[in-house]
């Protein structure tokens, strides 16, 4: 018997399979790896995460930019699964009119795919607070990855 290799996605299946997904998960470089979920959207060019002005994350983004990101989907019993990972760098984003944009499209996001508004404390929000603080109040850091230069995409189960 041979050895089975999983099939690679193509470009093509990558750029749809990352955005039809919201949920990845960045693993950062410190003394340990530290790993943490986060929500993305993707513009058919970047992917953009929010994350709150504080945390771990914050120093260590501080200390060195370099990323991998994840992003996963799979069947209840592992029949299908797919991955991505992504490595580069994350960078805020300062262009106001871009963090507009891509504050709005956190805002649809959550609204289109009927997310729980407790996700709005991972956002430096209360749930209670209006969808459309995301865009109207600063309380969120916006981070673009750049500079990829790793991709792999991984398809099981067809």
């Amino acid at each position: 018997m041979s050895i089975v290799k999983i099939p690679l996605m193509t470009k093509e299946e990558y750029d749809e399979f990352i955005a039809e997904n919201f949920i990845s998960r960045i693993a950062f470089n410190g003394d340990y790896p530290y790993i943490a979920p986060f929500l993305y959207v993707f513009d058919g060019e970047h992917l953009y995460f929010l994350s709150t002005r504080y945390g771990r994350k914050i120093e260590l983004l501080k200390r060195n930019p370099y990323v991998a990101v994840e992003i996963e989907h799979y069947s209840d019993d592992l029949s299908e699964y797919r991955f991505v990972t992504l490595q580069g760098q994350i960078v805020e984003e300062n262009d106001p009119s871009t963090k507009r944009r891509v504050k709005e499209m956190f805002a649809d996001l959550i609204e289109k795919r009927g997310l729980s508004r407790n996700i709005l404390r991972a956002l430096g929000h209360s749930p209670e607070d209006p969808l459309n603080c995301l865009v109207e109040m600063d309380r969120s850091y916006v981070w673009k990855l750049v500079e990829v230069v790793d991709i792999v995409g991984i398809k099981g189960g067809e």
